[in-house]
């Protein structure tokens, strides 16, 4: 197995290769280019530095949302040529899931989160026990004042992790002490634990069609809703 698996839902984008057990490379970035810019560049580099080819490649995975709708857009878009170009399946995995598996082998809660503006969060919560985590809602876009009502009823520490987590630290902590901030590097988004995810799917038994993947935005873009508000208004 060889995963080459895209991360492009936040302002920094990232690749990996991952064979099933271990992670073989992983480049980062996070310098404000776009990731059409550096994304498939990153790949490029990646395969030739672990003398790997496309035709090593057995499956594409990407965060297919919640996120950035630009970011989201890029990857999944990239995922899709690459996986239909070399004929391989595509997994699009949950952003949140694969930032709680990037995580390592925390054993208790981990509340993924990513700032959505307007006093919400793009937000799943996952109990972790022996490194497999456990979800406990579905991925869902909840304002902090909801979330703080929730995670005040769970017992022990609250791993934070996401470009929403310090957010999240500052909001809540007051309302719930148990929250905790992992170190920076463990923190944000990244394409190795979305290669997890998608090995994890791959060992559930799941297909990988790239031909029914779409981005999963959980909410409307800025432009879709005040487009809908135009037309309510016009009725």
């Amino acid at each position: 197995m060889l995963i080459l698996a895209f991360e492009t839902s936040a302002k920094a984008v990232s690749a990996a290769l991952h064979d099933g057990q271990t992670l073989l490379a992983e480049s980062y970035q996070n310098t404000g280019l776009t990731h059409s810019q550096t994304l498939m560049s990153m790949a490029e580099d990646l395969l030739k530095n672990c003398q790997k080819t496309v035709k090593d490649v057995t499956a594409v995975a990407v965060a297919a949302g919640p996120g950035s709708f630009t970011g989201v857009r890029i990857g999944v878009a990239a995922a899709k040529g690459f996986g239909w170009g070399a004929q391989l399946p595509v997994y699009g995995v949950s952003t949140l899931e694969s930032m709680v598996r990037a995580l390592g082998a925390v054993d208790g809660y981990v509340c993924a989160c990513m700032d959505a503006r307007r006093s919400q969060v793009y937000n799943a919560v996952f109990r972790v026990k022996d490194g497999i985590p456990e979800r406990l809602c579905p991925d869902r876009a909840i304002s902090l004042e909801e979330l703080g009502l929730e995670l005040k009823n769970l017992d022990g520490c609250i791993f934070l992790v996401g470009d929403g987590a310090k957010l999240c630290y500052n909001a809540l902590l007051e309302q719930v002490p148990g929250l905790r901030l992992p170190a920076e590097h463990r923190l944000h988004q990244r394409a190795s634990g979305v290669a997890l995810a998608a090995a994890a799917a791959i060992e559930r038994g799941e297909p990988g069609d790239g031909a029914a993947l779409q981005p999963n935005y959980l909410r409307l873009s800025q432009a879709e809703r005040e487009r809908l508000a135009r037309e309510t208004k016009t009725e």
